[in-house]
């Protein structure tokens, strides 16, 4: 059924990220998700030497240099034991085009992101800006060879645990319109610590646990006016391409947020066929009972047509070309299907899905999230409709 889509390479990396989320992640994932844990550094150096940090960057900088068709094999594979962790690979991925200056310092940052050894993380949501990212009201002013910022951004996962933090800003410009004069600005620091200048506070949340995101202050932050030559940005996610930058780099977040989903529905519902397959009600397994059976067929059927839409749409992304409807519908789509999953998921344990004994109710609260972040349903809703019936 998918190997018009696979190779034997990508059979095995498929195959190879599905061995070490059953080993190594799921079983990390079971014990420091209830009680809040940050995934262990020992777990990011072993997917650093996976390669997993580094599948989007060029093989001549260090990385596998494959396409976001591998990137999201592997996020799937990953979710299906921690979302988190199948976040985790995007502060390599995503952001090596972030990393400012040039020559040989900047190519050994790179090698280091690969390995997962230099990672970022990203500020673009502020308090009044989310879903309307022209909103955004961070400004950052030149002053001789630095750029100083201020203002408050909301939503940054990792801002601690980061080598660097991605800041979009708004910057003076002729132009009045609201897109216009957007600049993503790197601001490095300590591993562990926030920015000098930086004050903030971790956000509570109810999943997405292993990490901590931040609500953060910026007060004449400083950084160096240090930037990577225009042709290796243009088009980067999260890079200083301006808003439509910064909008075609989504694309691949949007994809990368599908995979999760799908990972995230694939897990609970493998916890579900085998508490079916156990659980005894009326003298059998719950698992010949009618309601069940298509429960499950339905649960099946849903990711693997949420699954074929990732594959079409990651191959569209590789092959060069704009894919921003497709690429809403298989969040959009994506993220829908995942809370029903798991929700059903945890319908067939019944009592013991609503307790921290099994995974289904992280993989629940976690796919809750994919509804919201890279841009909401509704959101999702507002671009395919537009490019359908137009503005």
């Amino acid at each position: 059924m998918t190997d018009g889509y696979f190779s034997e390479e990508r059979k095995l990396i498929q195959q190879t990220a599905r061995e070490f989320t059953a080993n190594e992640v799921l079983p990390v994932a079971n014990r420091l998700d209830p009680e809040q844990g940050l995934i262990p550094r020992e777990l990011i150096e072993k997917m650093g030497q996976l390669g997993y940090f580094g599948i989007l960057i060029p093989e001549e900088l260090g990385g596998l240099g494959l396409g976001v068709f591998e990137y999201c094999l592997v996020a799937e594979e990953l979710a299906r034991g921690w979302m988190s962790v199948a976040s985790i690979i995007a502060r390599g991925n995503g952001f090596y085009r972030s990393i400012p200056g040039w020559g040989a310092q900047r190519d050994e940052k790179i090698a280091r992101m690969a390995a997962g050894d230099y990672l970022g993380a990203f500020a673009m949501s502020e308090p009044s800006a989310g879903s309307d990212m022209a909103g955004v009201r961070c400004r950052a002013r030149l002053d001789g060879d630095e750029w100083v910022i201020s203002g408050n951004k909301y939503w940054c996962t990792f801002a601690d645990g980061a080598d660097f933090i991605s800041v979009i800003c708004r910057i003076d410009t002729d132009d009045d319109a609201r897109q216009a004069g957007m600049k993503s600005i790197s601001v490095e620091k300590p591993r562990g610590e926030l920015p000098a200048g930086v004050t903030g506070s971790p956000i509570p949340k109810i999943g997405y646990h292993g990490w901590k995101t931040w609500e953060l202050h910026f007060d004449e932050v400083r950084a160096p006016n240090i930037e990577s030559p225009p042709e290796a940005r243009r088009g980067a996610p999260g890079m200083s391409g301006g808003f439509v930058g910064i909008q075609q780099g989504l694309e691949v977040a949007r994809a990368h947020t599908a995979a999760r989903s799908i990972g995230a529905a694939e897990g609970a519902l493998q916890v579900a066929v085998a508490y079916a397959a156990e659980r005894e009600q009326f003298g059998q397994p719950i698992a010949k009972f009618q309601a069940i059976r298509f429960k499950i067929a339905t649960m099946a059927t849903e990711i693997e047509a949420a699954r074929q839409l990732m594959y079409y749409v990651c191959s569209e992304i590789d092959s060069g070309r704009r894919c921003d409807k497709e690429a809403a519908m298989v969040k959009y789509f994506a993220a829908e299907m995942a809370e029903r999953v798991t929700s059903e998921a945890l319908q067939i344990l019944g009592g013991a899905g609503y307790t921290t004994h099994y995974p289904v109710e992280r993989y629940w609260r976690d796919a809750r999230l994919t509804k919201i972040f890279e841009g909401t349903s509704e959101i999702m809703q507002r671009i395919i409709s537009d490019r359908i019936l137009g503005k």
